[in-house]
């Protein structure tokens, strides 16, 4: 009977033992992201439960459609941009009659007055794309006509914006997008 009780103790102390060297070589850094030993790293297995991106983004801010028509005569310019919290976007399409000088630009809450962080910028007759806030503020775009002739910009947004505001002229004004309809067919 002593031999057998000898047997089960060994073969509890050794099972107890790989328990523990399987818990700090894989679990931990697989389930958890700690990695004492550095064999997580080295097997490949190091937050391996980490979540993956998701592909949708839940907003608290309701879905708005915008669009919009800029004239504008040689030299003269305008900029139209949306409110958004950080992480929020909006979906847009701008094309003008004629090349325009653009800058997509941003300027966040709190920073000091003139301070704008620029995306994209250069001459063109139109964009298409999605953008993502980094922070909270507003973000937008500013075209000038560098040409001889008038030129007619159009916008189209929708996204997850709360207000508009038009800066033309050294005058500011504000906007609220209508949200975006549904419409059901029968």
């Amino acid at each position: 009977m002593k031999s057998q009780n000898r047997k089960i103790l060994w073969t509890t102390i050794v099972s107890a033992m790989a328990a523990t060297v399987i818990l700090v070589t894989l679990v931990l850094p697989a389930e958890y992201g700690l990695d004492p030993l550095g064999t997580g790293e080295m097997l490949g297995v190091l937050g391996l439960s980490r979540p993956l991106p998701t592909a949708i983004s839940n907003e608290e801010e309701s879905f708005k459609s915008d669009t919009i028509r800029f004239e504008l005569s040689s030299f003269q310019s305008v900029e139209y941009k949306y409110r958004l919290e950080q992480g929020a976007s909006l979906v847009f399409s701008w094309a003008s009659t004629g090349e325009v000088l653009y800058d997509l630009h941003a300027e966040p809450d709190g920073a000091e007055r003139g301070f704008a962080e620029s995306f994209d910028q250069g001459r063109s007759t139109g964009a298409n794309g999605t953008y993502t806030a980094p922070f909270p503020g507003i973000h937008g775009w500013f075209w000038e006509n560098r040409g001889s002739s008038t030129v007619v910009v159009d916008l189209i947004t929708s996204g997850f914006y709360s207000q508009a505001t038009e800066f033309r002229d050294g005058d500011q004004s504000d906007y609220t997008p209508r949200e975006a309809r549904v419409t059901v067919r029968p």
